[in-house]
């Protein structure tokens, strides 16, 4: 699924090398597409060319895909999958979507919610995406921004500001914006977080706590030092991702969009959980008992644990946490998912107890509000809350399917919250 963007991806990854020169250089090539497509946009020039993805000509049922991997999905579905309506296997595809949902014809007419929330067109748009990603086509989009020009300010109110402003290739269409987000999601939404421009807002104008103010402010007087010209760290800021799975295996220049937006500050991004650490020759993941560490640059370093962090957390192998440098990331954890919830409970103790910021983003919102309600349910008086839960303004816009209910549809990291330990002060006796 992903060959077509890894080769991209390490074209890419060998640009954010270059020189400074090499990079302006890059940079008057985005200038110019962007300009090039306005003109022919405003002179109403067609720019579309016969590889060009549509809803059209990237249409075509699982069952009778040109690729064999979604030929593959489709049969999985049918062999495993239930239908919402009669409790029984797949056997009918959905003409609107192409993909295996329903027992029978019949079944696929009587769900309502199927049809009153149009769940088929979205259905329909993660199809067509899973096409254009197998299409072979040329992917400029993959043409990543390197270094930040210092005079020039990233705007963080939406995907398209932030493209623009950190002078990506201009995506005009939903395909090269749904294949970019899925990727840039993870590194974006931690960097909209912690940098000093995030669009999230304190209350009651947005969903930002004064804990969090305080907690946010904490990192930001790290991120941003006064002096920029003398060594000040003692150590890198560390950004912790628990329960890691497809964020461990994204090339390392998607990570490096991260550490592009924070120029003054080192950075280590550390990967935590048993599916971590994928090797992609077994194809399996694999455990092993040290870190595996990955430097990419003077400024990022990346490192794969494979083991829960309550395991680590007991040894001590992060001592010690400092709210000023530490940061955690859950992406769509699964909080208060039965499969789960039984390993967050042993790890959310010593997340509180680090006293550091921790968000969580979920894949939409019965999602989040599941995690949301367990975490209240297990641990409600031992935390503040750093961020209502809302809308993640860098989520994914790729439409997915979830294989075992494909009548179910999702966007990675749509929703997010955060949390801290409750910080108690001294009571004088």
């Amino acid at each position: 699924m992903l060959s077509s963007r890894l080769l991209a991806g390490a074209r890419v990854w060998q640009a954010s090398r270059a020189s400074p020169s090499s990079l302006a250089h890059n940079g008057r090539i985005v200038q110019k597409r962007t300009m090039l497509n306005f003109i022919k946009t405003t002179l109403g020039v067609e720019t579309e060319s016969s590889d060009e993805p549509t809803p059209e000509n990237r249409f075509h049922p699982w069952e009778t895909s040109p690729y064999q991997d979604l030929r593959a999905r489709a049969a999985s579905i049918k062999a495993h999958a239930k239908c919402p309506i009669t409790g029984k296997e797949i056997n009918y595809t959905c003409p609107i979507s192409g993909i295996p949902t329903h027992h029978s014809r019949e079944a696929w007419e009587q769900d309502v919610d199927y049809h009153k929330n149009k769940v088929y067109e979205k259905l329909r748009m993660a199809n067509t995406y899973e096409h254009d990603l197998r299409s072979g086509r040329e992917f400029p989009e993959f043409d990543f921004a390197g270094t930040q020009d210092p005079d020039k300010t990233v705007n963080f109110m939406n995907w398209d500001t932030f493209f623009y402003t950190r002078m990506f290739y201009s995506m005009d269409t939903e395909f090269q914006l749904a294949a970019v987000t899925k990727m840039m999601s993870y590194p974006v939404t931690i960097g909209g977080i912690m940098h000093e421009y995030s669009p999230y807002l304190l209350k009651p104008k947005g969903n930002l706590t004064l804990e969090g103010l305080k907690s946010l402010a904490a990192l930001r007087y790290t991120l941003y030092p006064k002096d920029r010209n003398r060594v000040w760290q003692d150590r890198p800021m560390r950004v912790f991702i628990l329960g890691a799975r497809a964020e461990s295996q994204l090339p390392p220049h998607v990570w490096k969009q991260l550490s592009y937006l924070f120029p003054y500050t080192s950075l280590e991004v550390n990967f935590i959980g048993p599916e971590s650490n994928f090797d992609k020759e077994k194809g399996q993941y694999v455990y092993s008992s040290t870190p595996v560490t990955q430097k990419i640059d003077e400024n990022l370093t990346l490192n794969l644990y494979s083991d829960y962090f309550h395991v680590l957390h007991e040894y001590q192998d992060f001592f010690p946490y400092d709210p000023y440098q530490d940061v955690f990331m859950l992406f769509h954890p699964g909080l208060g998912a039965p499969e789960a919830m039984d390993q967050w409970e042993k790890t959310i103790p010593g997340l509180l107890d680090s006293k550091c910021a921790i968000f969580s983003t979920g894949f939409h919102e019965s999602d989040i509000q599941r995690d949301w309600d367990w975490l209240h349910e297990k641990f409600g008086d031992k935390f503040d809350v750093l961020l209502d839960k809302q809308d993640n303004v860098f989520g994914s816009t790729k439409w997915e399917v979830n294989d075992p209910a494909p009548s179910e549809v999702f966007q990675f990291n749509q929703k997010i919250f955060g949390f801290r330990g409750k910080r108690y002060h001294a009571i004088p006796k």
